[in-house]
């Protein structure tokens, strides 16, 4: 059944200005038509758009005029002037604009003015030498939206492969100290419901990989299998929840595999975002799942070395845009049957 279109704007945060955040989003805007993406509009410093991107642009100060000024410019609420942005060179007043635009991008979100949130790419660098604290945006957005982080799960989505990485950024070293079966429920639950919210699937299929190699051939190389994935896992299938596993990882991500299961959770970053981006380095999202809002954001960094030249790639904001648009869309209509 079609979802329809949305009555309130996407609400997109720059990132950090010195990056290639604005020239995407720029690049994104002139894909609007040709996309069919939703309207949207973007808040930062509006002239770090004309230092990366050549398009016309327009001042909003209200989430509701990107309706009347989408079709002809990028409409943009404007923070303060960041007069020292250079692109491919970070400073100070980058980092306090793409922390600044962040907040006021959840505040939309939060309040009921945009329907959901997109984030531009930041340097964490940057953002800890202005007073963040956060780990990532993730954990900030869940904070300000009153979710605990172990609530606030990371997807990794493209057209054919979802992946949630159980712990993220951590050593190697410390993951086996961190997976306990308290975490991969939670991870199981909140990413089985995430994929009823947000993707419309009514009866998600998860599949599960074991840490070990070919999962611990029942105990043979390592325990972890047995001792605390397979308690958890039974714990969550008795719940209702459609799951299989532990998995070997390395037979999980062929084409027929990946036809078996909605989402795969793995036990740590790259054992999930190395498949992911080997298929769709240059479109995959990055969506939150347990938040009250919906935030979406392109699957790479700031790329510093390429700002200002005119390289960037914008088929990983535009997919967010879309996927932004259509988890919106989901919540609506389940909203609507509830």
């Amino acid at each position: 059944m079609p979802l329809g279109r949305l009555e309130l704007p996407l609400a997109i945060s720059v990132g950090d200005p010195a990056g290639i955040g604005p020239e995407i989003i720029g690049k994104a805007w002139e894909a609007r038509h040709s996309g069919q993406l939703a309207p949207f509009f973007a808040i930062g410093d509006i002239a770090s758009f004309a230092r990366h991107w050549s398009g016309p642009v327009v001042r909003i100060d209200d989430p509701a005029d990107t309706f009347k000024y989408f079709d002809t410019a990028l409409p943009v609420i404007h923070l303060h002037d960041c007069l020292s942005i250079v692109p491919g060179t970070p400073d100070l007043d980058g980092a306090h604009c793409a922390y600044q635009a962040l907040e006021m991008a959840i505040g939309f979100a939060r309040a009921g003015s945009a329907a959901a949130l997109v984030t531009g790419p930041v340097s964490k660098s940057q953002l800890y030498a202005v007073g963040f604290t956060h780990p990532g945006q993730t954990e900030f957005i869940a904070e300000r939206c009153g979710v605990s982080k172990n609530n606030a799960v990371m997807m990794l989505a493209g057209p054919d492969l979802r992946v949630v990485p159980m712990t993220t950024h951590i050593p190697l070293a410390e993951v086996a100290g961190k997976l306990h079966g308290r975490l991969i429920r939670q991870r199981l639950r909140a990413t089985a419901k995430g994929l009823q919210r947000n993707f419309g699937i009514e009866n998600p299929r998860l599949a599960v990989a074991g840490f070990n190699p070919h999962a611990g051939e029942a105990g043979n190389m390592g325990r972890e299998e047995l001792d605390i994935f397979e308690p958890a896992i039974a714990q969550v299938r008795s719940e209702g929840f459609n799951v299989i596993g532990p998995l070997p990882a390395d037979t999980m991500f062929h084409a027929k595999a990946r036809a078996q299961y909605d989402a795969a959770l793995c036990a740590y970053h790259d054992q999930a975002l190395i498949p992911l981006k080997t298929l769709y380095f240059y479109d995959a999202v990055n969506i939150t799942l347990g938040l009250p809002v919906v935030r979406t954001s392109p699957d790479h960094g700031t790329a510093f070395g390429i700002a200002g030249h005119n390289k960037a790639l914008p088929h990983s904001m535009i997919a967010a845009i879309k996927m932004a648009e259509s988890a919106a869309l989901h919540r609506l209509a389940a909203a609507d049957l509830g």
